[in-house]
């Protein structure tokens, strides 16, 4: 059975959450606040963090910034903000989704299931596909590490996988929709700006030149290919 761990002050979403998590089949657990959702993350083994951005104390942003530190498993914030800014910041601090109050139950479900299968399925293909090496860029799927000249890079979990499946897809133009599908694990139309927040990240930690890439090449109109 797939764990699942809720950061959330509200009791009564938590709970909401946990009932429709569990009805599914996913074991869930509860914590109302940062410190304790912390220390549950680092004393137990969870598939999945929801995340609520409005803690008291210490904030969702600061959370996933140090989950991310600790942690390669999805996390997906829950909050009331529906603007963009928030929503990329979240992404810069490590996110891998975002959904917002109030939601629908079955799309919480349902995001939450396909972002651990496809967390699952990423982890399964590594076993198979240990290395990968171009130009100075080195992969190590298993360790699930990246360096460039022989210096480590640190990219979050999204990052990390939308990188690997880019260079294990060398010379093919993906377009953002194909990538928020096969990277995230649904259809996104509206959030195609995650890809674009990601692919900037990644350049500014593997290429010489982030403004002038080499690994990482904008078709415009079109999207993404990893030149080989």
């Amino acid at each position: 059975m797939k764990r699942v761990l809720i950061i959330e002050d509200e009791l009564n979403i938590a709970e909401l959450e946990r009932d429709y998590l569990e009805v599914n089949g996913i074991e869930s657990y509860i914590a109302t606040t940062g410190k304790e959702g912390l220390t549950q993350a680092m004393t137990n083994t969870y598939d999945l963090i929801l995340l609520d951005l409005m803690l008291p104390r210490v904030d969702g942003f600061e959370l996933c910034k140090q989950l991310r530190k600790i942690l390669n498993i999805p996390i997906l914030m829950v909050t009331a903000r529906k603007e963009d800014i928030d929503k990329l910041r979240g992404f810069d601090h490590g996110a891998d989704d975002y959904i917002v109050k109030p939601f629908n139950p079955n799309e919480l479900v349902a995001r939450v299931k396909a972002h651990i299968a496809r967390y699952d399925r990423l982890i399964y293909r590594e076993q198979n596909h240990s290395e990968i090496q171009i130009r100075g860029l080195v992969i190590h799927s298993e360790a699930r590490k990246v360096f460039i000249n022989g210096e480590e890079k640190i990219l979050t979990a999204k990052e990390f996988d939308l990188l690997r499946f880019l260079a294990t897809n060398p010379n093919v133009v993906f377009t953002k929709e194909h990538l928020i599908e096969r990277i995230w694990g649904y259809d996104s139309i509206g959030d195609i700006t995650t890809v674009t927040v990601h692919i900037r990240k990644i350049r500014e930690k593997i290429e010489d030149s982030p403004s002038t890439p080499q690994f990482i090449e904008t078709i415009w109109g079109v999207g993404y290919r990893f030149n080989k």
